[in-house]
């Protein structure tokens, strides 16, 4: 028998056996445990192969922003706000084909914009309804009755990859509808919040 867990707010599944080992199940090695936990391979990070996905990952980006009506200024947000000039010598090298090298954190914000793409893909059958929900003031707790694309741009992190579990969520058929308590809250205003 198998027990699985999904954390919806740290996008991550945990998947516990019980009863019935699977025959390559064993008692972690020393070598095994010292390594601590598994890394991503660091190869994966290397300059070339950040400088390989750079031009088309940016290309792409490009065209979902026109598609979604962003300005130069949410764009900016979106990549964690270069200067204008770097991010126009970038728009003009990837329109060019050029060559240039993003770095990892770029890469990863773009990353998360084309997955929000994807889910959206997935959840509206076109591409107009997608961006009609971007753009529309949503009842659900994490957007207070804002649309999803003020998170997107509001150049944190967690606000894109707030969109992008929400709509994991809801493609994975997570989503529920607001109970009553939560159609009743009211959000916190900055009076209430006390630190002691």
């Amino acid at each position: 028998m198998i027990g699985v867990a999904v954390c919806l707010y740290l996008d991550y599944v945990y998947i516990r056996q019980k009863a019935t080992p699977m025959l390559n199940d064993h008692e972690p090695r020393a070598s095994e445990t010292a390594r601590g936990p598994q890394r991503l391979d660091n190869s994966r990070f290397a300059p070339a192969n950040r400088r390989r996905l750079s031009a088309p990952a940016l290309r792409t980006f490009l065209a979902i922003a026109d598609l979604w009506g962003l300005t130069e200024e949410q764009r900016l947000l979106i990549l964690g706000y270069p200067s204008r000039s770097t991010y126009h010598n970038w728009c003009k090298q990837a329109r060019e084909h050029g060559a240039f090298t993003l770095d990892v954190d770029v890469l990863t914000r773009i990353s998360a914009v084309l997955g929000i793409h994807q889910g959206l893909g997935i959840l509206f059958p076109t591409e107009q309804l997608g961006v009609a929900w971007l753009r529309t003031p949503h009842n659900a707790v994490v957007f207070g009755g804002r649309p999803p694309l003020d998170l997107i741009t509001n150049g944190s992190q967690d606000g894109w990859l707030t969109v992008r579990r929400f709509l994991d969520g809801a493609r994975g058929g997570l989503y529920m509808q607001p109970n009553t308590i939560d159609e009743a809250f009211t959000p916190y205003d900055d009076t209430e919040i006390v630190f002691r």
